[in-house]
């Protein structure tokens, strides 16, 4: 997905990919490893720590969850871990504990998850990554990651604004909401964004802060950027939610979000696409949280010792506003 494209019903991306992406990679192998060993019933337990509720994208990422467990026969024991990486090894250790049959978690930061998931290895327990990596040099302490490509999120969203500025003769005055501090999606949207503006001197980021991917810290970090500085041209938003916050810092300060500031997100939830679609904002780069399905096929597999690819993307899109305008009829989250 290199290149932006029109896409009536993105959505439907979700539905199928677990028939794309998963059938062709996947062998089954004499592996005898099939998970911490609850009791025998033809019933796979699944233990998930999610990150937290800090953002639409996270609820329709646990609703996603929780359905397509139900869905798939599979005894769902979740734990939210309230943005602390504490609660999550916490909740692991309890998983752990209970002989679940597979771990699965979206980690709130990347470092710090080796002993924890040694634990795990040495009980026989699978783990599988959702949303968001660890940066283990031990990559057999878990089976896969299944998520999105954050750099490839924070690159698109550069390569459009170096398109847009591209006639610019002075500078371009960025201001970047970068989400939690550590967090994988934070850490490589920047890098992504960062590389792809490099291309043109003119754009330039001169102010870049946690706003913890939630509205009100969008709208909190977004009043001193406007405090602080006298001329910002454009806005990029590792999520909508903290773009949407920001929306309200802008309009307070008198300033037409959309056109004053260009706004530039990731995510694509209903409330970042009517933004788009209503000119508030003026491009996003797509995060997909509809991860439930795949993540059931996958707890089924590596409960039955099969290989899996050992690292699974979702397929996403970019939208510009008539393209938001386009897909919101059908958008499902």
């Amino acid at each position: 997905m290199g290149k932006m494209r029109t896409q009536s019903a993105p959505w439907r991306a979700a539905a199928v990919l677990a028939s794309v992406l998963l059938v062709g990679g996947v062998a089954a192998c004499g592996n005898s490893d099939t998970g911490g060993g609850s009791k025998d019933d033809g019933k796979i337990t699944m233990g998930f720590s999610q990150v937290g509720a800090e953002s639409g994208w996270r609820t329709a990422n646990t609703t996603s969850i929780k359905e397509s467990a139900a869905a798939a026969g599979i005894e769902l024991k979740f734990d939210d871990a309230q943005q602390k990486q504490e609660n999550q090894i916490k909740a692991i250790r309890n998983y752990i504990q209970q002989k679940v049959d597979v771990i699965a978690f979206s980690p709130v930061v990347e470092s710090g998850w080796d002993t924890v998931l040694k634990e795990a290895k040495d009980a026989g327990i699978p783990v599988i990554l959702t949303d968001r990596s660890v940066d283990s040099a031990d990559k057999s302490l878990y089976k896969t990651f299944l998520g999105s490509d954050f750099v490839k999120e924070g690159r698109l969203a550069g390569e459009w604004l170096v398109e847009q500025k591209k006639t610019a003769s002075g500078p371009v005055n960025i201001v970047e909401l970068q989400g939690n501090t550590g967090a994988a999606p934070a850490n490589d949207r920047k890098k992504g964004f960062g590389e792809a503006i490099a291309a043109n001197p003119n754009l330039k980021i001169i102010a870049s802060q946690p706003g913890d991917f939630t509205r009100a810290g969008g709208k909190q970090v977004m009043e001193q950027f406007l405090k602080a500085n006298k001329q910002i041209d454009v806005l990029f938003a590792h999520n909508d939610d903290m773009g949407l916050g920001a929306l309200e810092a802008i309009t307070a300060a008198g300033k037409v979000p959309g056109k004053d500031i260009t706004i530039i997100t990731v995510d694509a939830v209903k409330d970042g696409m009517q933004a788009l679609a209503d000119g508030k904002f003026n491009f996003i780069a797509e995060c997909s949280p509809l991860l439930g399905p795949q993540l059931m096929d996958l707890a089924k597999k590596v409960h039955a010792g099969e290989e899996v690819p050992a690292r699974i993307e979702t397929q996403e899109t970019t939208f510009t506003t008539e393209q938001a305008k386009e897909a919101l009829p059908n958008r499902k989250y």
